[in-house]
């Protein structure tokens, strides 16, 4: 068959025409038509509001260094529509993405034939990722929700090895609720019977959900807080930690981030390994090794990522995200004895206004740049600066566009700041392009 135009074009129409989200059921019967790979991969299934993709990251780094030969699907993606699909660690090649495009759409044309919906964009996405990681022979895959959990598309999967809920907070209230506990119970959906469940009990009303939901599934739940570990020291941008594990035997790793809120995420991936049973028959300073070196090479961009000297990346897109920036921030300008400049957008269905609220009430800030990203759903430079003007009487510039405000902050930057650049997942993917092109030039 014939296509003649790219994955990327035809991929970037589908929100034209797929309106529609096809049900569970449906789903079911379009992995039915191209054999059920899912049926024979080893698969662990995160979901949760904040945290997932590092997770994933975590995750995806332990298992390669025990020798692991791992898919790990996730979205968004910052510059590459590759970036989803990533095999030991690397996103799929061009030949291979092709490849599963190519499978998939012609897919849905024989299902669209026999009075199907077309796959919605994410729905097209996982069908692919399904159909490359079965080709590529991966031993395990590391599978991210996209939306909530329960409805989620990933969701049709059915005997998952392990499932795992990170942090949960208020986001797409539109879509999950507009209540702590009814966002919980849409995570929680994931939820197989009988399949292990490990999750981030810090906040007490969601653990309840989370395991009443486990219970009712028989369910054995692996309750993971704070007190699971302890932050001996920091070094290198990152922390010395000591993690307690099922059996009261202890890891000494260390998390490669400046983000506290990374060790928490580190911690519910050291438990669904365990969890997991996969490092099982190594000894246990084998194992311990292993994820010693999985912590310490995980690399997730765009999570308090310091791209520059004194130049921070983070997608804090929603105020529980934006409550661990602000906290690492606050931190960061401590340690270094600087105060911050800002970067700043977002999108117009995220609580924006929360989230520029704890930025002006917490970091020590001398100067803040908002923009436009070219998106419909980006807010508008105008409201942006409206919304820092109310909360906060330091500098505040407005650029139409990223690369205009990103230059411009670059171009003033001494070393008496740290710049943060922080918001939309959007932001970041721009931010980083417009970083290739400079390096590139």
């Amino acid at each position: 068959m014939r296509f003649e135009e790219t994955a990327e074009e035809y991929l970037s129409r589908i929100p034209m025409w797929a309106k529609k989200k096809n049900s569970l059921e449906v789903i079911r019967t379009f992995l039915k038509e191209m054999g059920e790979p899912d049926e024979t991969m080893r698969i662990i299934h995160v979901a949760g509001t904040n945290g997932k993709g590092s997770v994933c990251a975590f995750l995806q780094s332990v298992f390669l260094s025990a020798g692991y030969k791992v898919g790990t699907f996730t979205s968004p993606h910052l510059i590459d529509i590759r970036e989803r699909f990533c095999v030991n660690g690397e996103m799929a090649s061009e030949s291979a993405f092709t490849d599963s495009y190519r499978t998939v759409r012609s897919l849905s044309e024989r299902m669209s034939e026999q009075g199907y919906c077309h796959p919605s964009y994410f729905e097209f996405l996982f069908y692919m990722a399904m159909d490359l990681f079965q080709k590529s022979g991966v031993d395990l895959v590391i599978l991210e929700v996209g939306l909530g959990g329960r409805l989620d598309t990933t969701n049709v999967i059915r005997h998952p090895l392990v499932s795992v809920i990170t942090s949960v907070s208020l986001d797409h209230t539109e879509y999950l609720g507009n209540t702590i506990e009814k966002i919980a119970s849409e995570k929680a959906g994931i939820i197989k019977k009988n399949v292990p469940v490990v999750f981030d009990a810090n906040d007490q009303i969601v653990s309840d959900v989370i395991r009443k939901r486990a219970l009712e599934q028989d369910a054995p739940y692996f309750e993971t807080d704070r007190h699971c570990y302890q932050i001996t020291g920091s070094e290198n941008n990152g922390f010395q930690v000591e993690m307690k594990g099922i059996k009261g035997e202890v890891y000494q790793v260390m998390i490669p981030s400046p983000a506290r809120y990374q060790v928490m995420n580190a911690l519910l991936a050291l438990r669904a390994v365990e969890v997991s049973g996969l490092l099982g028959d190594m000894r246990l300073n084998k194992a311990r090794e292993q994820i010693r070196t999985g912590f310490l090479k995980m690399r997730w961009p765009a999570r308090m990522e310091e791209v520059q000297p004194d130049v921070f990346l983070d997608g804090a897109h929603n105020p529980g995200g934006m409550e661990e920036f602000v906290k690492t921030g606050s931190e960061l300008c401590a340690d270094r004895k600087k105060r911050a400049n800002l970067l700043f957008s977002a999108v117009s269905d995220k609580n924006y206004h929360e989230m520029i609220r704890l930025i002006a009430a917490s970091l020590p800030l001398d100067e803040v740049a908002v923009t436009h990203i070219d998106s419909d759903r980006g807010i508008k430079t105008e409201t942006a600066l409206h919304e820092f003007e109310e909360v906060t009487h330091c500098e505040i510039t407005g650029y139409q566009n990223t690369e205009d405000a990103l230059l411009s902050m670059l171009h003033k930057q001494d070393e008496d700041h740290l710049l943060f650049c922080v918001g939309s997942l959007y932001l970041m993917g721009e931010i980083k392009a417009v970083l290739r092109r400079i390096k590139h030039d």
